[in-house]
């Protein structure tokens, strides 16, 4: 009898021994954690993503007409080829990529507005070699209105489908999260994108992921390239930003996004990330050191597992200012 005690006297030990401590209530040493955690995963080389860790406004801000106009007006950088059969043609805020194909070329984004899309993406795709008459598809990573803004030139001119996630189009059309004259009004309903939709051109299939959080139809495409004849996969991250104001539902869906693209991304030897905004992806500064040493390993090649430690950045930012919120229940 006094072993048997003394061996349930073990068992609950070793069970308490097991039992993980309890979660610490939220705090600023809780968010300071978690950005602390994002500072060491980043590194030198994903320093871009951790303005993500800076803390966002409770309430959703509102869309500064003359900042807008000053951000459009800014010079931009020089189109570029990043792999054999993707080209950036952006602005110095914001990004469009275009996918040529066998059959004809699939837009990821496109700009603010008709005059943008008409100078950097017509005469930034002529400038790199590619007709955009040619353009097939437009895929809209998020419904805000610098990703959107030049569908209806674009479509007008060359008629192609338009692909938005479902819950974007919806908020579109009811209402908008940054409504402002400068945007041009919303392009006409077209493809519905659900999670794991593929858009199939040519000899190229974009895959498309519901990543949701900075809106909750955001897209993140995922499609293979190549460079010097070997095959590369690649993400472009549809939606960064905190600019939602405390929506705990809206960062849930962020953080929980950033954990499943890392799965994915290492199930597909995902390799390649890009963004739709040069700030994170440092995309110009990298099409100019192709051009300067094009017998240089890409630059754009990050290797899955530093691309999984950028997804991992976003989700301790991400952390980090829903503690913060949190902290102002």
């Amino acid at each position: 009898m006094k072993q048997s005690a003394l061996l349930l006297g073990s068992l609950l030990a070793l069970a308490a021994c097991a039992t993980p401590p309890a979660t610490p209530p939220v705090s600023d040493a809780t968010v300071q954690a978690h950005v602390d955690a994002a500072t060491r995963l980043a590194s030198d080389d994903l320093k871009p993503f951790l303005a993500l860790c800076k803390p966002a406004p409770a309430t959703r801000p509102t869309v500064d007409a003359a900042d807008l106009n000053a951000q459009i007006a800014k010079p931009s950088p020089p189109p570029g080829k990043a792999f054999d059969n993707l080209y950036w043609v952006g602005d110095s805020w914001v990004s469009a990529w275009a996918i040529n194909t066998s059959e004809g070329i699939i837009l990821l984004d496109t700009l603010n507005e008709g005059k943008e899309a008409a100078r950097l993406i017509e005469g930034g795709l002529r400038r790199v070699g590619l007709n955009p008459a040619r353009i097939k598809y437009i895929i809209v990573t998020h419904g805000h209105g610098d990703h959107y803004g030049g569908v209806n030139y674009l479509v007008s001119r060359y008629h192609p489908h338009v692909a938005m996630g479902a819950a974007d189009w919806a908020m579109m059309e009811t209402k908008p999260d940054f409504p402002t004259p400068i945007w041009e009004p919303i392009p006409k309903r077209d493809i519905e994108v659900k999670d794991g939709d593929k858009i199939t051109l040519g000899d190229t299939t974009v895959t498309m992921y519901i990543t949701a959080g900075h809106t909750m139809g955001t897209i993140s495409p995922v499609f293979d390239v190549t460079s010097r004849g070997e095959h590369h996969r690649v993400m472009e991250w549809g939606g960064t930003g905190f600019n939602f104001g405390k929506d705990f539902g809206r960062l849930d869906a962020f953080i929980a996004s950033t954990k499943r693209m890392r799965t994915v991304a290492a199930e597909q030897n995902i390799d390649v990330l890009i963004s739709n905004h040069p700030n994170f992806d440092e995309a110009p500064a990298k099409l100019a050191k192709l051009r300067s040493t094009p017998r240089a390993p890409n630059p754009f090649v990050q290797g899955t597992a530093n691309v999984q430690r950028a997804l991992d950045v976003m989700n301790e930012c991400g952390l980090a200012q829903h503690d913060r919120f949190t902290m102002t229940n």
